[in-house]
């Protein structure tokens, strides 16, 4: 029974929400290990079919745990605890995340949103990469997300002073997707992934793999593979589902298949 995080369902939404509110949802191994495997039932879990990641109202997540990271910490303990793996298999997942973020997302809890495929912030919201502050850089890939979604300036200005920025200034730079009073922060959230679950599934799942596989691809092969995931798409049954639907002028009805 997760002890750090909390798993809940809304539906086809499911939620995880970080808990360890004492600690701002400090990330640690356990944390790390707890979510990646909640992460990894949902997403194997065909009734669900987008998940909403959120803390509390006073932080998403502070950062990495640094009494338990890296006080004391070697270079073969850093590794021993293979923490990048763990990451992966939430960067892995191959239905939609949502973070609903509130509070604090500093450091690895930046990170942790920039993994995630949509940020919804509410007013409160902090974001930042402050490592540079502890004689660090970001172990979790943020030097390499943050310059993808905002631009290589404005991602060194964050790196390179640790600032933290406000929701607004998130959503400016191209951070965050909305912003939303903290009040409706999980609703606006859950909506959005309601709407998101209600697409067909397969559809959804080779537009993440399309986007994220592209990015790391010139625009000639990301195009070519582009297309050929548009050829699987389009022998599903949502397709046909999808077409039919269209032209007889009625809400389609999608199975995932």
């Amino acid at each position: 029974m997760p002890n750090t995080i909390l798993v809940s369902r809304d539906g086809a939404v499911g939620v995880v929400q970080l808990n360890r509110p004492q600690v701002l949802n400090a990330l640690n191994e356990e944390v790390l290990t707890e979510l990646g495997d909640a992460m990894r039932a949902l997403d194997e879990d065909d009734s669900c079919r987008c998940i909403v990641l959120t803390g509390n109202d006073k932080a998403f997540a502070a950062g990495a745990d640094i009494k338990e990271t890296f006080v004391g910490a070697t270079p073969v303990s850093m590794l021993a605890q293979d923490l990048t793996s763990k990451w992966e298999v939430i960067r892995k997942t191959k239905k939609p995340i949502i973070a609903a973020v509130s509070g604090f997302a500093l450091g690895g809890g930046c990170e942790l949103a920039m993994i995630c495929d949509i940020i919804v912030a509410s007013e409160t919201a902090k974001f930042g990469q402050p490592e540079i502050n502890l004689g660090l850089l970001p172990g979790y890939a943020g030097s390499q997300r943050l310059p993808r979604l905002v631009g290589r300036g404005r991602a060194l200005e964050l790196l390179l002073t640790g600032a933290q920025i406000t929701a607004e200034e998130a959503w400016r730079i191209g951070l965050v997707n909305r912003v939303v009073p903290a009040a409706q922060l999980a609703a606006e959230a859950r909506t959005l992934a309601r709407t998101l679950a209600s697409k067909p599934a397969v559809a959804v799942r080779y537009i993440l793999d399309a986007v994220a596989s592209g990015l790391d691809m010139s625009f000639a092969d990301a195009q070519d593979y582009e297309a050929t995931l548009f050829g699987l798409v389009a022998t599903t049954e949502d397709m046909r589902e999808g077409t039919t639907a269209f032209i007889e002028k009625r809400k389609p009805t999608f199975q995932g298949r």
